[in-house]
């Protein structure tokens, strides 16, 4: 089974809970699902009614929770350890993974220097492990771990949760890229429309070329026939030319009186 078909039956698995619980049997839910290892999206769980009545009651954090896992970082959630419940090692994990995905979404190389500050790892093997067992055999992102460079390479990455005001953001540069192709296509068609153009023009300009040099042959052996008929004209008009001795022998012979 593909992980986006694991993440969609998870998700309504997920979503069927909150909307019949309440209370702590749904705070149970939610550490359920922030800690399920194979779930990475959590916006559709956030919509539930119940879930969103969390918030003013006793059980409020459960909902900062679910945020945090929807849109937030490890970072994030050191930097509000103390309003928040201290989380299990699963949803450190889950949390650290997502930490992951967040950095590949605005950079392709991610230096080690800044993963093992954002993932609170201390060394290069403790982050290389992490990267290759909990986020590449996940499926969550591929890349290359170069150790010369000190970096991980991002080919593919998987995504998160749309942040509040993300969407209209992604709209625009939708709507940005549509025009830029838009532009781009038309350049493109006038390129052909002169390449066209210009392929006409010379077909246009070979067949004249060609028509004018059947012309200049023509007009070549037109006037070599002219002169071989005047020359052979000439030939047979001089004196002692091939006329006069052909006259010359239908002519009667004299002849000469016998020798005595």
């Amino acid at each position: 089974m593909d992980i986006e078909q694991k993440q969609a039956e998870l998700i309504e698995h997920f979503v069927k809970q909150a909307k019949s619980q309440k209370g702590s049997a749904l705070a149970n839910v939610i550490i359920e699902a922030t800690s399920h290892s194979s779930l990475f999206a959590f916006s559709e769980i956030l919509a539930v009614p119940n879930v969103a009545e969390l918030q003013g009651s006793e059980y409020s954090v459960f909902l900062d929770i679910l945020r945090l896992f929807a849109h937030g970082t490890w970072s994030d959630y050191k930097s509000n350890a103390g309003h928040l419940p201290q989380l299990v090692p699963d949803q450190v994990r889950k949390l650290k993974q997502l930490t992951v995905l967040t950095l590949a979404e605005t950079n392709k190389v991610l230096p080690y220097d800044q993963l093992m500050q954002e993932l609170d790892v201390s060394n290069v093997r403790g982050l290389e492990d992490f990267l290759i067992n909990e986020c590449m055999y996940a499926g969550i992102v591929r890349g290359k771990l170069d150790q010369l460079r000190r970096c991980f390479e991002v080919q593919f990455a998987a995504g998160r949760d749309l942040r509040p005001g993300q969407l209209g953001n992604m709209i625009q540069t939708i709507a940005n890229w549509l025009a830029t192709s838009d532009n781009l296509l038309l350049s493109i068609q006038e390129k052909i429309k002169w390449a066209d153009t210009m392929s006409e023009l010379d077909k246009k300009h070979k067949k004249e070329v060609e028509e004018k040099v059947e012309e200049v042959k023509k007009s070549i052996s037109l006037k070599a026939d002219m002169e071989f008929r005047s020359h052979e004209e000439i030939l047979y008009s001089e004196p002692g030319g091939v006329m006069d001795y052909e006259e010359d022998r239908s002519r009667p012979k004299r002849r000469r009186p016998p020798i005595s």
